[in-house]
């Protein structure tokens, strides 16, 4: 609500009582229309709840002496066509009624008429502090954090999981009001309905506090909550399901949106954060969407080349070509056997060839090794360091 709208409500008639009443009159009033229109009193009640709220709105400014005063001063100030420093009477285009006849225009930066009500009204209330009742503002619940661990399989295709969550939330026996359910509610006598108090933070300083009574719900009950002791909240687990999304790394972390700590007075929930560690796959590694995969060939096939089969990440195995003459180290491409994308394509399988070295020889493989070392003819494929060295 603008500031602007608090001239058009009259808050004595609200609460029912008249314009020179006492501030005991006034209390008086409120608590009874408080304990007659009270959400926890009347649940389901939309015009209650409405007609609360423009109690505890009147309230609010009744009941402070300084900002009735300042109220008072406003009433009288409309009613009579004048505002502060001589203007009178002729403003108007903003279509916003007031009292005496005239209506108030916000105008624009730099605009005719550019007169904002609301830079009039902004000492009145404390800067346009709102209601007493908003101070039961909606609240976001809070972040959660967990971790999950999934297997390197699940981690390149992508899996659902399930968690289980521990978290406060709403008490599931009072349903957030913190009294027995059967017992009714009363204006807290601490706050007198407000839901905050004040505190002296010294120095001639003072602050708003939560009621320590009834923690901000602006009633309380003659009998407590058996369940959450009167906090209208309680310890709650659920189990929710997760989906991880293919390609995730180890170490990252997922933010699931509204699956964190229920929020107070209808709010949001919070957001679920999850730490996902991904177990180790004893043949296969990752580098990007790539897979990579580490393959033993012999001396023979690395020199004259071959035609291998090598296992793929959860199909079934695929035939690659070793070129002859291919070193130890060299990397060969797999097209399409790697891990999954965002775009539901997939990346490569990289193979890497490690030629092997035989511990032990028998006679035939020993003859054919010192066949081969003889037709060389003393070749030395060190010779170049030597070269290159000098």
């Amino acid at each position: 609500m603008s500031q602007a709208d608090w001239a058009n409500k009259d808050f004595y008639q609200v609460l029912g009582v008249d314009k020179d009443a006492d501030a005991s009159a006034i209390k008086k009033a409120y608590r009874k229309l408080a304990r007659e229109n009270h959400p926890d009193s009347k649940p389901g009640d939309a015009a209650a709840e409405e007609r609360f709220k423009e109690i505890a709105e009147a309230y609010d400014v009744l009941g402070d002496a300084e900002k009735r005063a300042e109220y008072d001063q406003m009433r009288e100030m409309f009613a009579g066509g004048g505002f502060p420093g001589g203007f009178s009477g002729g403003f108007s285009g903003g279509g916003q009624g007031f009292p005496g006849g005239f209506s108030y225009s916000t105008g624009g930066p730099g605009g005719a008429g550019g007169f904002d009500i609301s830079d009039l009204l902004g000492g009145f209330f404390g800067g346009g502090a709102g209601p007493r009742a908003s101070r039961r503002t909606a609240t976001r619940g809070a972040d959660l954090e967990t971790e999950a661990t999934i297997a390197f399989t699940d981690a390149v295709e992508g899996t659902t999981i399930s968690l289980r969550i521990s978290a406060d939330g709403t008490c599931p026996t009072c349903h957030g009001s913190g009294g027995k359910p059967g017992t009714q509610p009363h204006v807290c006598p601490t706050c007198e309905g407000a839901g905050m108090v004040t505190v002296n933070a010294g120095g001639g300083f003072a602050m708003n506090e939560t009621c320590p009574q009834c923690h901000g719900r602006t009633v309380v009950y003659d009998e407590a909550c058996p369940t959450c002791h009167g906090s209208g909240r309680a310890r709650s687990t659920r189990t929710i399901q997760a989906r991880i999304p293919a390609g995730v790394k180890d170490g990252a972390r997922i933010r699931l949106k509204g699956k964190g700590a229920p929020g107070e007075n209808g709010g949001p929930a919070g957001d679920l954060f999850v730490t996902v560690h991904v177990s180790a796959h004893p043949l296969f590694g990752r580098k990007g969407d790539n897979l990579t995969l580490t393959v033993p060939v012999r001396f023979d096939e690395a020199a004259l080349g071959a035609e291998i089969r090598v296992p793929t990440l959860g199909g079934a195995p695929v035939t690659l070509r070793i070129p002859p003459g291919t070193p130890n180290g060299r990397t060969l491409r797999v097209r399409g056997r790697g891990g999954a994308k965002k775009d539901g394509s997939h990346g490569d399988l990289l193979v890497t060839v490690e030629v092997q070295v035989p511990a032990e020889l028998d006679d035939a493989a020993r003859a054919a090794v010192t066949a081969y070392r003889d037709a060389m003819n003393g070749s030395d494929p060190r010779a170049v360091l030597f070269e290159r060295s000098r």
